[in-house]
């Protein structure tokens, strides 16, 4: 699953594609929260993201679709 990550003041956001399920990434979020701490998010090669926690601005869950490759898919 990708996790787009909009940062405060950030013309970016921040893509991670993580095997977290979206309930444990919104836990995590919310202690960071909480805690008023960093909010750590680690890829699926083992590639961690850091924001602290209270300029994250919104959390945009997309599920793994596959990847398309060439040209004319779709027609039969």
């Amino acid at each position: 699953m990708e996790v787009k990550i909009g940062v405060q003041n950030a013309a970016r956001e921040l893509s991670v594609d993580t095997d977290a399920a979206p309930d444990a990434v919104l836990a995590q979020l919310e202690t960071a929260l909480k805690d008023e701490t960093v909010f750590n998010l680690t890829d699926e090669k083992g590639r961690t993201v850091a924001v602290p926690a209270e300029k994250v601005a919104y959390l945009y869950f997309t599920a793994d679709s596959g990847r398309k490759v060439g040209f004319g898919l779709g027609a039969d």
